[in-house]
């Protein structure tokens, strides 16, 4: 999806829904389409922030600018990805409410870069459980485990509207990028299932713009992976392979800025594939199970 004109929304308050309002942060760029969307549910009597978004000076003194003196009684992230979660902390801070949702992700300290994604410095003052509720004063969010994307990332319902907010896992402008060794393929299938069963109405994003016929959406993206999972093994039937070749193959005209998301979704498949034992991995390349 081609990003919309400037000038973006940045730091405004749009109102989406009548108990939901959505901030643009400033990080927009290949990865995050305009940039990372803030949602505040709820209004004067207490609000809950889902998704901080990154820890912007600018970003930060929007959010609490637009909160005012409405009482926060929770910050929730979604996941711990860096356009996610480090305004957390210092929102916190600035309003004294807790932060209250996704848990947090050990660092792995392996000298790889498995951490620099990830929002090491994350730490919540309450981990929701699947289906767990969180209240305010007219509105409950539930929360919906979704691993995949990553694997702490939760979506949040706000119950009795349809809505449901889905940070990374689902979004209207492109699927998710599933990059081992945290994102697992199998998981993200997986939470896909899931919320293909439920019956919302709308999804909010963490980027990009609301899913406006979500089941139809996600039935897609599951029916996407089930063909680039055929693809895989169609080419592994023709040669070993390595993640870098696979992408040139599938992939064509891709621009070089998402050459590496393309690599590690490839990769995630490729680990799915040979759990169930039908591809074979030798050093970095992969064949095809005899």
């Amino acid at each position: 999806m081609a990003l919309p004109a400037k000038p973006w929304p940045v730091g405004m308050a749009e109102q989406v829904e009548p108990l939901v309002r959505r901030v643009l942060a400033p990080n927009g760029s290949a990865w995050t389409y305009t940039g990372t969307q803030t949602f505040l549910v709820g209004d004067h009597r207490g609000l809950a922030v889902i998704d901080p978004g990154p820890d912007d000076p600018d970003h930060l003194a929007a959010l609490v600018r637009i909160i005012g003196g409405a009482p926060v009684t929770a910050i929730c992230c979604t996941h711990t990805h860096r356009d996610h979660s480090p305004a957390a902390a210092p929102l916190s801070e600035a309003t004294g409410a807790p932060v209250i949702g996704c848990a947090a992700i050990p660092a792995r300290g392996d000298g790889e870069g498995t951490d620099a994604p990830f929002d090491t410095d994350y730490t919540p003052d309450r981990v929701l459980a699947d289906g767990e509720m969180l209240a305010g004063p007219g509105w409950t969010l539930a929360a919906i485990a979704t691993p995949g994307h990553a694997s702490n990332h939760l979506c949040y319902a706000l119950e009795g509207t349809g809505v449901v907010f889905t940070g990374d896992h689902v979004m209207g402008w492109a699927t998710s990028v599933v990059a081992p060794p945290d994102g697992d393929m199998a998981d993200y299938l997986a939470s896909l299932e899931k919320l293909h069963e439920r019956d919302d109405r709308i999804y909010y994003p963490a980027h990009g713009p609301a899913v406006t016929r979500p089941k139809q959406l996600v039935r897609g993206m599951i029916g996407h992976r089930r063909q680039r999972e055929a693809q895989i093994l169609r080419l592994l039937t023709e040669g070993q392979a390595d993640p870098a070749s696979l992408v040139t193959q599938m992939y064509r005209g891709l621009s070089p800025a998402l050459q590496g998301a393309a690599r590690q979704s490839v990769q995630a498949h490729l680990i799915d594939l040979e759990r169930r034992g039908l591809v074979i991995r030798s050093g970095s390349s992969w064949t095809h199970a005899p």
